[in-house]
């Protein structure tokens, strides 16, 4: 059982994954810090370098905020344990993060979270509207999946795969967001951003759908072509995130 606590494996394991691993805890840390946990449910995952096609997920039963590089669970394309470790994973994570992993070879970091504000824009008819700047910058940037119940079946990859194309971001619709990286900063930035327009569209459609001012034509287009710089910006915002662990959620790297 989960108990908040793992031994380190530092050392028995190569200097390129325990990078990885050490990014993968600080995201969780991050989303926890942020108030995007969902308890112990929703996954984020990295590909482990290497010709294996192996990847890291959480160990089923722990809180974003326990989360450390030694606690993560390495798993093969098959869902297998390929590690020595007393944990287990939820299946319904490897189903869509396998998923990702497999067709996407610049998703080396895949999040996928149920935030309140995010399942209620996947929720809505008209998904991501352009009613703020973060949702201008993103509305083209994203893809929709529809609602199959929980991802445990596994005939759903190929679907969800096929939806995601090229894009870095996705609306599960009734489900939630999802952001996938070449890189951890990468995909934090995406998923930050995301939130953030769904929680500001959320709050724009209190008022009704009636009152709601989109964005102008003419802004849109100019703010779609700004939006395509946001790998820029993940490498400026990444070390100050990471500062920001060291401060509030030290220990992820453990």
């Amino acid at each position: 059982m989960a108990d908040g606590t793992s031994p380190s494996i530092k050392s028995r394991v190569p200097e390129a994954e325990w990078q990885v691993r050490v990014e993968l805890a600080a995201l969780y840390r991050l989303v926890a810090l942020n108030g995007w946990d969902d308890m112990i449910f929703t996954h984020i995952s990295a590909r482990v370098p290497g010709p294996e096609h192996h990847f890291l997920i959480n160990p089923y039963g722990f809180y974003f905020d326990e989360i450390t590089a030694s606690s993560l669970v390495k798993v093969d394309m098959e869902g297998n344990i390929v590690q020595d470790t007393p944990y287990f994973i939820n299946p319904a994570g490897f189903t869509i993060h396998s998923a990702v992993h497999a067709a996407r070879e610049d998703a080396k970091f895949v999040i996928h979270l149920h935030t309140v504000n995010g399942v209620g824009v996947a929720a809505q008819a008209e998904g991501l509207l352009p009613v703020s700047q973060n949702a201008c910058l993103l509305q083209h940037q994203v893809a929709y999946h529809g609602y199959e119940g929980l991802a445990l079946n596994h005939d759903e990859r190929e679907r969800l795969v096929a939806d995601l194309g090229d894009k870095p971001l996705m609306l599960l619709r009734n489900h939630g967001t999802l952001a996938v990286g070449e890189t951890a900063a990468q995909a934090w930035i995406g998923i930050f951003f995301l939130e953030r327009a769904c929680a500001q569209q959320v709050a724009a459609l209190s008022g009704g759908r009636e009152h709601i001012l989109l964005a102008p034509d003419e802004a849109q287009a100019e703010t779609k072509e700004q939006g395509r710089g946001i790998g820029f910006i993940s490498s400026l915002a990444w070390p100050g995130a990471l500062r920001q662990l060291d401060r509030k959620s030290p220990g992820y790297d453990a």
